[in-house]
């Protein structure tokens, strides 16, 4: 597999910049963008939903949404509706997000790992079109089944940073997304872990183009599918890094 590489648009822009970045991504030939949450910031899948109606090739990944803050149900209506509309161009992380944010909006949880592994479960059994039940610690659903699966599930992923949930997504989804990866010896460390057969992607920050070509090599050599690239919080415009793709 070739390696792919993408520009992430920040939530610390703007939404109304989010076309002008999407367009320019699109013009210039760029394979994958991606968004995400942070609080209290954008939406995820509202960004997403927006970035694959104003392109038509370009892949959009949303990495990552946090799991604390949506049912599961909910998740996979809101992720089957866009896998529909934009048939293979969309990609979707799952992850703890910000465990201080979360307690501030009061869906902290005691057990963030036991919710991930449940929520993510969940969420991929009903994107594939199976009627769930369960009953665990944080998710409970009875013969809850979608009535619009998508015809070909979405890539699902889990975001990690430390090794338990790094090990986790190689056990319940498609793969890995690796956040601010500064050390190829950490994207080497997971593709140990997730094995041979699960995806590896790696975000990583760039304040600057200089010897881009350079790193994302180093990352794909250390085993990831998927660079990712990101300006900085305080310069988040990404087209030059798109330009620089290009």
């Amino acid at each position: 597999m070739s390696l792919v590489t993408g520009v992430v648009f920040r939530p610390q822009s703007p939404p109304e910049e989010l076309r002008a970045v999407v367009e320019h991504a699109e013009a210039a030939g760029l394979a994958e963008l991606w968004l995400w949450e942070d609080c209290f910031l954008e939406g995820g899948l509202t960004t997403a939903a927006a970035a694959l109606a104003w392109s038509t090739r370009l892949q959009v990944g949303i990495g990552l949404l946090p799991v604390p803050l949506r049912n599961p149900a909910l998740a996979a209506m809101e992720v089957a509706t866009l896998a529909r509309l934009f048939p293979g161009r969309l990609t979707v992380a799952l992850g703890h997000g910000v465990l201080d944010w979360m307690a501030q909006v009061g869906a902290g949880v005691e057990s963030p790992m036991t919710l991930l592994r449940e929520h993510t479960e969940a969420v991929r059994s009903l994107l594939a079109g199976e009627t769930v039940t369960v009953s665990g610690r944080y998710v409970r659903l009875d013969r809850v089944a979608l009535d619009w699966p998508p015809e070909v599930p979405p890539t699902l992923l889990v975001g990690a940073r430390g090794p338990r949930t790094v090990a986790l997504a190689g056990e319940v989804s498609d793969g890995v997304l690796l956040d601010s990866v500064v050390d190829a010896d950490v994207v080497r460390r997971a593709r140990e872990v997730v094995g041979p057969e699960r995806q590896v992607l790696a975000y990583t920050e760039r304040a600057d183009a200089a010897g881009l070509g350079d790193w994302v090599a180093e990352l794909g050599e250390a085993g990831a599918d998927t660079v990712i690239l990101q300006a900085t919080e305080h310069d988040p415009d990404p087209r030059r890094l798109i330009d620089a793709l290009a």
